[in-house]
C-alpha cells in the first residue's frame, strides 16, 4: 500500500527551538521499516495509539518497534483503543516498560522545551482530571490523543496548543476530499485528516489499515506526518 509523507509546520512564540517530529499513529503491528530513515531525520517519533493490533495472533512487529526505534530517535507513545482492549495488555505493558520508549498514559513530560502529554483513548471517559492539570502548565503543550472524538468532546477549547490524533484512517474511502467511514464516527465522518479547530488538532490518516479493516482504502493512502514546530518570528503569531 502506498505511504504518503505529509509535511506540516506549526509556529508559536511559545516554542523555544525548532523541532522535527514524526507522527505515526495506527501502525497496527504492521511492517514499518520503510519509514526508518524518516524517523532517523527527526528529533522524536510520536505514536498516538494503536501500535498494536488486538486482532492479530501476535504483535511481533510492535514489540520489535519498541526495541528498535528508540535506538534511532526518542519515542513517545500514548494508548489507543487497540492497546486498551488488547487481551495481552499486561504482558505487553511490561515490554513497553522494559524498552526505552516513553509511555504517556494520562501524564506528560518535558522534551526540548515543550510539554508532551498523552491522553489514553477508548476508556468509558477520558481522564479529564489529567487534562485539567495539563492545561494549567506553562509553555507549549502538545497532546497525543488517539481518537479525534475525544479531542472534539473533551479537549477542544482547552488551553492546549496542539493535539495529534489518528484512528479515523482518513475516512477509509475518500471522494472529492471527503471520507466515507471512520471508526467512532460512522458514515460521512466530519474528522478525517488535516487540521481542525483553527489549527488546534492535527489528524493523521494513519500508518496502516489494521488487520481487520471494515472498509478498504480508496483514494486514501496511508500517511506518515512530518511535523515541524518552530518559534514564531513575530510576538503573538501562531499559525498551523
Amino acid at each position: 500500500m502506498e505511504r504518503k509523507r505529509t509535511a506540516y509546520t506549526v509556529s508559536s512564540p511559545k516554542i523555544p527551538q525548532t523541532l522535527r517530529l514524526a507522527v505515526a499513529p495506527d501502525i497496527h503491528s504492521a511492517d514499518y521499516r520503510d519509514v526508518l530513515e524518516d524517523f532517523a531525520r527527526c528529533d522524536a517519533v510520536l505514536v498516538p495509539g494503536d501500535l498494536v493490533d488486538r486482532h492479530r495472533r501476535d504483535n511481533r512487529n510492535a514489540e520489535q518497534f519498541l526495541r528498535e526505534v528508540p535506538e534511532i530517535a526518542p519515542v513517545f507513545y500514548s494508548l489507543g483503543n487497540h492497546e486498551v482492549k488488547y487481551r495481552r495488555w499486561e504482558s505487553y505493558r511490561k515490554i513497553i516498560e522494559d524498552s526505552r520508549v516513553t509511555l504517556l498514559h494520562n501524564e506528560w513530560t518535558e522534551f526540548r522545551g515543550i510539554l508532551l502529554g498523552g491522553l489514553s483513548s477508548a476508556l468509558q471517559k477520558p481522564d479529564t482530571a489529567f487534562l485539567d492539570r495539563f492545561e494549567k502548565q506553562e509553555g507549549y503543550k502538545l497532546l497525543l490523543c488517539h481518537q479525534p472524538e475525544d479531542w472534539r468532546d473533551y479537549v477542544r477549547g482547552r488551553k492546549i496548543d496542539l493535539t495529534l490524533c489518528g484512528h479515523a484512517h482518513g475516512g477509509q474511502i475518500q471522494i472529492r476530499g471527503r471520507g466515507l467511514y471512520a471508526p467512532g464516527q460512522g458514515l460521512f465522518p466530519k474528522l478525517t485528516d488535516g487540521f481542525y479547530g483553527d489549527g488546534a488538532m492535527l489528524l493523521s490518516r494513519g500508518m496502516t489499515n489494521g488487520a481487520k479493516p471494515r472498509v478498504p482504502r480508496i483514494n486514501n493512502p496511508t500517511e506518515l506526518i512530518i511535523l515541524t514546530l518552530e518559534k514564531a518570528e513575530t510576538k503573538g503569531e501562531t499559525k498551523p
